[in-house]
């Protein structure tokens, strides 16, 4: 197996199959391997047949909350460009949750998710880092439990914007995308380019 999918020490070691299932999703893409096979099984026959797009979907499932959600907040970064003047409310406040995970940055994210622009795409990283825990939110919909696919569906919507934003370079951001995640999963920060994969776990934000 590629080396590009080992230690994946974040991921779960669940059958990508039962994880995929719990999250309500589905791949596109045939698979071979058998419905006990792990995610970086998975991952490597989904790169052998080129389908990226289901690797982004099964990196969204197989990543936990907060790594997602840190994964989803990169993807924000790609859509507002390098440098903005001002990082939009969902965005800022997704990330804060992701450094701090605390009750009051929470609520933050509920509110930048509920009081944002029709078009401010950046809402889907407040709503990952809002339905993180497992719940609609704090407060009393700390009672009510979120969507099985709450996370993955904002997490894998926020990266498919940032591959549309990329669609002139769209196989080598998706392979941009995709080795974000996989850095993510061994405990870095996320911060790579297509093809170089860290294997640090140093400044990783998503770090429990």
């Amino acid at each position: 197996m590629s080396k590009r999918f080992e230690n994946l020490k974040k991921i779960p070691d669940e059958p990508a199959a039962r994880m995929l299932a719990m999250a309500n999703t589905k791949l596109q893409t045939p698979i071979a391997a058998p419905a006990s096979a792990s995610v970086n099984v998975v991952l490597a026959e989904l790169a052998g047949k080129d389908a990226k797009i289901d690797m982004l979907r099964l990196l969204s499932v197989a990543l936990p909350p907060r790594e997602a959600t840190w994964w989803a907040c990169l993807a924000g970064h790609d859509l507002i460009g390098k440098d903005p003047q001002i990082v939009p409310p969902p965005l800022a406040c997704a990330e804060r949750w992701v450094f701090k995970p605390s009750e009051e940055n929470r609520i933050a994210a509920r509110d930048a998710f509920e009081t944002a622009d029709m078009d401010d795409d950046t809402t889907f990283c407040a709503m990952a880092a809002l339905y993180a825990e497992g719940t609609l939110g704090p407060g009393d919909m700390n009672q009510t439990p979120a969507p099985v696919n709450g996370v993955s569906a904002a997490v894998f919507a926020m990266n498919l914007l940032s591959m549309k934003m990329n669609v002139d370079r769209m196989q080598v951001h998706l392979d941009i995308l995709i080795d974000r995640a996989l850095d993510i999963a061994r405990g870095g920060n996320g911060r790579v380019e297509a093809g170089s994969v860290s294997e640090s776990q140093s400044s990783a934000p998503a770090e429990g």
